[in-house]
C-alpha cells in the first residue's frame, strides 16, 4: 500500500494538485508542500487558532486536518485572502489599526475574523470578541485587534 496519495483541489482560486502522505496535516501540506508560510504550525491541537484556514466557507484549524481530506474542496489562505474585498479591508485595517505586534497569530486571525464577519457583518465589539475566542494572541490585550475587526466591517468595499 502506498503511504502517498495525490490529490486535487482549489486553493486560494486556483485548481491544484499535490502529492500528500497519508498522515500529513492540511497545515504541513499548505507549508511543506505548496511553500505557503503564512498560516502558521503553533500548539498542533487546534487550541489556538494560528493555523485557521477557511476550507468550503468554513473555518478550520488546519493543524487538525488532514491534507487528503482537502480532495475536491476549496481552500483559502491568509495569502489568497486579500483577493477578495473583505479580506484586503481586514489586512488594511490590521495595518491601519496597528493591530499587529509580532504577528504570529494575526493570520490565523485575520482568516476567523474574515469568515465570522460574512456571517455577522454588522458586529458589537461584544460580538467580535466572541467571533474570535478561539485565536490566542500572546502579544496583546486584543483591543486593536478588535478595532481592526471593527473598522473593517463598517469600510466600504
Amino acid at each position: 500500500m502506498s503511504h502517498m496519495r495525490e490529490i486535487e483541489f482549489e486553493l486560494n482560486g486556483v485548481r491544484t494538485r499535490a502529492t500528500v502522505r497519508l498522515d500529513m496535516s492540511a497545515l504541513a501540506m499548505l507549508r511543506d508542500v505548496m511553500g505557503l508560510t503564512g498560516t502558521k504550525y503553533a500548539c498542533g491541537e487546534g487550541e489556538c487558532g494560528a493555523c485557521t484556514i477557511i476550507v468550503d466557507g468554513v473555518s478550520v484549524c488546519s493543524c487538525l486536518m488532514f491534507a487528503v481530506d482537502c480532495e475536491d474542496r476549496t481552500l483559502t489562505t491568509i495569502e489568497g485572502v486579500g483577493r477578495e474585498p473583505l479580506g484586503a479591508r481586514l489586512e488594511r485595517a490590521f495595518v491601519d489599526c496597528g493591530a499587529v505586534q509580532c504577528g504570529f497569530c494575526t493570520p490565523g486571525v485575520v482568516m476567523q475574523a474574515k469568515h465570522w464577519l460574512e456571517a455577522h457583518p454588522n458586529p458589537t465589539r461584544d460580538e467580535i470578541k466572541r467571533g474570535i475566542e478561539g485565536n490566542l494572541c500572546r502579544c496583546t490585550g486584543y483591543v486593536k485587534i478588535v478595532d481592526a475587526i471593527e473598522a473593517a466591517s463598517r469600510a466600504e468595499g
